[in-house]
C-alpha cells in the first residue's frame, strides 16, 4: 500500500510525527483515457464507471463504520478502570488512521469524565482549579488531533479534480468525525443510564427515548460523513482547512496572560 508521510508537531497526548496511509480507493489503476470507438463501449464504460463510484461509496461508508468501531473500542477500554489517570495503551500502529482515531475518542472519553469531576459541588477551589487545567489541555490535544486528522485527509485527497461548480462544506471531514466520537460517547452513557437498575421507571423510559434519539442521530451522521467524503473523492466538494486560533491559550494573544507578563 502506498504511504504518504506527514510530519506534526504536536502537544500533549498527541506527540511526536505521524505517517499516515493512503485510502484504500487509492489502490485503485486511473481509467484509460483513449477515446471511445462506438456507443456499446460508451455504454461499457459508463457501466464501468458507475461500478467504480458505486465500489468508491461502499469503501467510504466501511471506512466510517470502521471508524464507529474504533470509537467504541476506545470507550469500552476506558471503562475498564473509568478512572481519568489510566495510561492509554492504543492498540493500533503509531503510524495508522487507526491509531489517531482511537486516541481521539480516548482524549474525548477523559475529557467527558473531567467534566462530571468538575461539577462535583463539593469539590475543593484548589482541585477545581486544577482540574480546569487540565481541562483546558485536553481541549488543545483535541485540536491538535482533529487537524492532524484533517492533513491525513487533505493529503488523501490531494490528486482529486475538483469540479467547476464545487462547493465547500460547513466542517471539514476530521470535525465531524469528531462530532461521531462525542456522539458515541453519548450513547454509551445514555445506554447505562437506560440500563440502571437502581431509577425510577420514568427516568429508564426517558433514556430509553433518548438512546432511540442518538441512535438515529449516529445513523445520519455517519450516512452524511460517508456522503462528504464521497464528493470530496468525486471532485463535487472541497477541502478547505483553517487552523484553530485558540487565543486565550496563547499568552500573546490573551491580555490577561500578556498585560501581567514580568
Amino acid at each position: 500500500m502506498a504511504r504518504v508521510a506527514e510530519k506534526q508537531k504536536t502537544s500533549g497526548q498527541t506527540g511526536g510525527e505521524v505517517t499516515f496511509f493512503h485510502h484504500p480507493s487509492s489502490l485503485w489503476p486511473a481509467p484509460a483515457r483513449s477515446k471511445p470507438k462506438s456507443w456499446q463501449e460508451i455504454l461499457y464504460l459508463q457501466e464501468i464507471a458507475l461500478l467504480l463510484h458505486n465500489k468508491l461509496k461502499t469503501i467510504e461508508m466501511s471506512f466510517i463504520a470502521h471508524c464507529n468501531e474504533i470509537f467504541n473500542q476506545a470507550i469500552r477500554d476506558y471503562h475498564v478502570t473509568d478512572n481519568v489517570d489510566t495510561p492509554i495503551h492504543n492498540p493500533y500502529e503509531r503510524d495508522s488512521i487507526e491509531n489517531r482515531l482511537y486516541l481521539k475518542c480516548w482524549i474525548d472519553t477523559v475529557q467527558w469524565h473531567f467534566e462530571d469531576l468538575i461539577r462535583d459541588p463539593h469539590i475543593s477551589p484548589v482541585d477545581g482549579m486544577s482540574l480546569k487545567r487540565r481541562i483546558d489541555r485536553s481541549n488543545q490535544d483535541r485540536t491538535d488531533l482533529v487537524e492532524q486528522i484533517d492533513s491525513y485527509f487533505r493529503q488523501l485527497y490531494c490528486d482529486v479534480k475538483v469540479l467547476p461548480e464545487a462547493t465547500l462544506n460547513t466542517e471539514s471531514p476530521a470535525w465531524a468525525l469528531d462530532r461521531l466520537s462525542i456522539l458515541a460517547l453519548k450513547i454509551y452513557h445514555m445506554r447505562e443510564q437506560a440500563e440502571r437498575t437502581d431509577a425510577s421507571p420514568e427516568h429508564i423510559a426517558k433514556c430509553k427515548t433518548k438512546l432511540d434519539v442518538l441512535l438515529e442521530q449516529q445513523r445520519d451522521l455517519s450516512t452524511a460523513i460517508g456522503q462528504l467524503l464521497d464528493d470530496i473523492q468525486a471532485g463535487r466538494k472541497y477541502m478547505k482547512v483553517y487552523r484553530q486560533m485558540k487565543m486565550y491559550n496563547d499568552p500573546t494573544t490573551n491580555p490577561v496572560l500578556y498585560q501581567n507578563k514580568a
